[in-house]
């Protein structure tokens, strides 16, 4: 079929990608337009250096990087390659740094790439200009190497061209049309061009034409240096462009790679240099081209000093050229792919470095085509994933500028953002700085990880203190609060969580058709269910509680589900969503006394028989109205309690005067998490994502399939008998043998798996990890190791829940 009019907004190593993904699946009634020449048009991919690192803590970022290797690794020009398959290598030269490769070597071997460490002695034998007195170690991934981007643009325009895509060079974009909430067409300065599908993949320039669509793009050029030496006598003869591996050294900042006898220094190290898009130069006014600036020696003299440290023969050279070339950034380092949530049928494919190109290109096709993508899980990238605050323009450059200087710095998994900070605070903050509430941050709130006015819970508990990097934003305070939630009742502030409101005479039936589990029940019940995609992949999990007849209140993960939501709208208005989460707060009373708290506050009746499990009431705590949601993440007795913003001190300050008596405490997310996991709750987007359906990942509970149809009913049932993979719980003896996430899972010497979550269980007194494996691995008894750093951590499948699995606390 020739499909839909699809216009594509830019000809660079991801519109070229697009273009020959979707027209190889049957659309070929494309347009690809861009205002510069082709193959280089003097967009990013123009200048880019072309270093393809595979390595990333994002297990999609580390697919679509691998299959963009493997494609362009098949593509060539006339019998010139497109990819120089060099190995890629990090380097070492801190003791920090070390750990740190040992890391990453985790991940990748998590996500199954073949990479290896190497002792100082083998990095120079891999790249002998290093000098060997610097060198502590190694990373080496053997698939690594230089993309030819220009050649790989002009490999892939010339198979769309083969099937009819057409490509339009010199047309430069004056507006995106549109009507009645679609696009029309694109507007160029030499005519319009009719469209159904607009896809903006105009890198840089993103954020000019994703505004014609009336788009906010939280995208930000930078400047980042790259240099190239003159000849440097020690590679004197040197034939093939690159015979060395790709070199990082994160220490400096610095990359470098091979061009003949030069070498290329690319260089983060200086300061932030953004640009805006409307200020970057047309093609022919450009000096070189649009996406180049001129070259601020001063800036580099640092990465030149360093180089020559570290690569002793480039000082037999000089610098001879540079640039300062612009990249795009965005406030959390992924993508921007997918749909605009106001213009129906405008797509973005943005802020893609070359490394994950062809990946994009595939993932968008299959997006575009299929209605979802099968081959990556895309949750990561997804423009919609932003909440507003995060989409201001003074945001948007703080972040972009911070994730410019951090780009290669050691980053721990819990370390905070920077400035702008604080963003977002619940009702409770005041109180919560009072006690001295130790503030991460959660979707732009503070939200307290440990409070150290806990300190004295401490006495008389022994809190087994984990490894210098589990204990980084810890405190044996967080195991005091967990141990103190079992044995009496805390306070947690559950405000960050997203709250979402459908109403309407058709929100029922709505709901009913979009997720798994049986929803139009009676007023006051609140079930546990999932949202699916087509292809019966998990979007979310979400609680969804009946208020009214034609009220529900939908417990959600992220703005990713007021998204899928919305768009599924019904067109005759019956139905209404909107985020109540801003004038919302929420309590999370929970532990073994919290009816004793509760009850004497109101006139309700608050027990089992009065509001049973997975039960919601209206009620007055005190003096304030409250909706109470019978349901704990923690695995105890106890209620969600919400009420209205301008209510939610007076609600704390009730609660906690009732609480402090029967000797309850307050609670960050530390507790709370190391909780969850004791109960075997999984946490969306961590332990499960789109990749995975209900039966692998443990929460086939929620799946009702006598019910009528629902979105992804269909591939569930195709999916439910061949189950090859399971979200396992492991435990681990060691109390000093915390792990963190991402790391990988070994049966003897070979990675079958990664964990997900992971923390201390400070009530059944060992570690908790839970991870992807085999099926035929996930039998309790099963003894495997945890790649941790440079260390097996020794580990066992459990059966789970390995608290309470009789359910009688929750119930009690």
């Amino acid at each position: 079929m020739a499909g839909p009019r699809v216009v594509i907004i830019g000809a660079g190593v991801v519109g070229a990608a697009l273009a020959d993904e979707i027209s190889a699946r049957g659309w070929t009634e494309v347009t690809v337009v861009d205002q510069g020449p082709l193959p280089a048009t003097g967009g990013s991919s123009s200048h880019a250096p072309g270093l393809v690192f595979q390595t990333n803590s994002s297990k999609t970022m580390t697919e679509l990087a691998r299959y963009t290797v493997e494609k362009f690794c098949s593509l060539d020009v006339d019998g010139k390659p497109c990819f120089l398959q060099v190995g890629g290598l990090e380097v070492a030269t801190t003791p920090e740094r070390v750990a740190e490769l040992r890391r990453r070597h985790g991940w990748i071997t998590a996500w199954g790439v073949e990479a290896r460490l190497l002792s100082p002695e083998e990095c120079v034998e891999q790249h002998p200009l290093v000098n060997p007195d610097r060198v502590l170690g190694g990373l080496l991934v053997p698939t690594d190497g230089l993309a030819k981007a220009v050649l790989a643009v002009e490999a892939q325009i010339r198979r769309a061209t083969g099937r009819g895509v057409t490509f339009l060079a010199r047309h430069e974009v004056l507006d995106v049309r549109q009507a009645d909430g679609r696009v029309t067409g694109v507007l160029t300065d030499q005519g319009e061009i009719p469209a159904d599908i607009v896809v903006c993949c105009a890198g840089i320039w993103g954020p000019k034409i994703a505004r014609m669509a009336g788009m906010n793009l939280p995208l930000t050029p930078l400047a980042h240096q790259l240099a190239w030496t003159g000849p440097v006598p020690a590679l004197a003869g040197q034939t093939e462009e690159a015979v060395r591996p790709i070199l990082r050294h994160q220490d400096a900042d610095l990359y470098y790679r091979d061009r003949f006898d030069a070498i290329g220094i690319g260089s983060y190290g200086h300061r932030p240099m953004p640009v805006s898009a409307d200020d970057i130069r047309p093609f022919d006014e450009a000096e070189a081209m649009p996406s180049v600036l001129t070259f601020t020696e001063g800036d580099f003299a640092d990465a030149w000093t360093e180089t020559q440290s570290l690569l002793p023969a480039t000082k037999d050279a000089k610098i001879e050229e540079g640039i300062n070339g612009l990249f795009s950034f965005t406030t959390d380092n992924f993508p921007l792919l997918g749909e605009s949530s106001e213009v129906r049928g405008f797509w973005v494919a943005e802020a893609v470095w070359v490394t994950h190109s062809a990946g994009v290109g595939r993932a968008m096709a299959e997006w575009l085509v299929d209605g979802h993508c099968s081959s990556f899980d895309l949750h990561e990238c997804d423009v919609n994933r932003f909440e507003q605050h995060q989409l201001a323009p003074a945001y948007v450059l703080a972040r972009d500028c911070q994730n410019f200087v951090e780009v290669y710095d050691i980053l721990h998994p819990l370390q905070p953002s920077g400035d702008p900070r604080p963003i977002r605070t619940s009702p409770f903050h005041t109180r919560q700085q009072e006690h001295g509430a130790v503030f991460l941050e959660a979707a732009g709130w503070e939200r307290p990880q440990w409070y150290e006015a806990n300190s004295a819970l401490l006495e008389g508990r022994s809190i087994p203190t984990p490894n210098d990097w589990a204990a980084r934003y810890w405190s044996p305070i967080v195991g005091a609060e967990a141990q103190a939630t079992r044995e009496t009742v805390a306070m947690y502030d559950m405000t960050a969580l997203k709250r979402l409101e459908v109403t309407g005479p058709g929100a029922a039936g709505f709901l009913e058709g979009l997720v798994t589990g049986k929803v139009a029940k009676s007023v006051g019940s609140v079930t546990y269910t999932l949202l699916l995609d087509e292809d019966g992949g998990i979007r979310s999990d979400i609680t969804v509680a009946r208020l009214a007849r034609d009220r529900f209140q939908v417990g959600a993960n992220g703005n990713l589900d007021l998204d899928w939501l919305t768009r599924h709208l019904p067109a005759d208005g019956t139905v209404q969503v909107r985020d109540i989460t801003p004038g919302t707060c929420c309590i999370g009373l929970w532990g073994p006394l919290a009816r004793k708290v509760l009850q004497p506050l109101t006139d309700e009746d608050f027990t089992n028989e009065g509001l049973k499990y997975f039960r919601a009431k209206q009620a007055y705590i005190g003096t304030v109205p409250v909706t109470a949601m019978r349901l704990s993440y923690v695995g105890e007795l106890g209620w969600e309690l919400y009420t209205t913003a301008d209510q939610g001190q007076k609600l704390w300050d009730t609660l906690w005067r009732a609480a402090q008596p029967l000797g309850g405490v307050i609670a960050g997310r530390g507790a709370f998490n190391s909780l969850r996991l004791e109960k075997g709750y999984r946490s969306f987007g961590t332990d499960m994502t789109y990749e995975h359906d209900p039966y692998e990942a443990g929460v086939a509970f929620a799946v009702k399939l006598d019910k009528g149809d629902f979105l992804g009913k269909a591939a569930l049932e195709r999916r439910k008998t061949s189950v090859r993979r399971q979200l396992t719980c492991l435990t681990i003896d060691d109390p000093h043998s915390v792990v963190m996430g991402k790391e990988p899972v070994y049966d003897g010497e070979r990675a079958v798996g990664h964990v997900t979550s992971a923390a201390y269980g400070y009530t059944i007194g060992k570690g908790i990890a839970y991870a992807w494996l085999p099926a035929g691995l996930a039998t309790p008894g099963t003894p495997l190791h945890i790649g941790y750093f440079d260390r097996r951590v020794e580990a066992v499948v459990a059966a789970e829940p390995l608290f309470d699995p009789t359910m009688s606390r929750l119930r009690g």
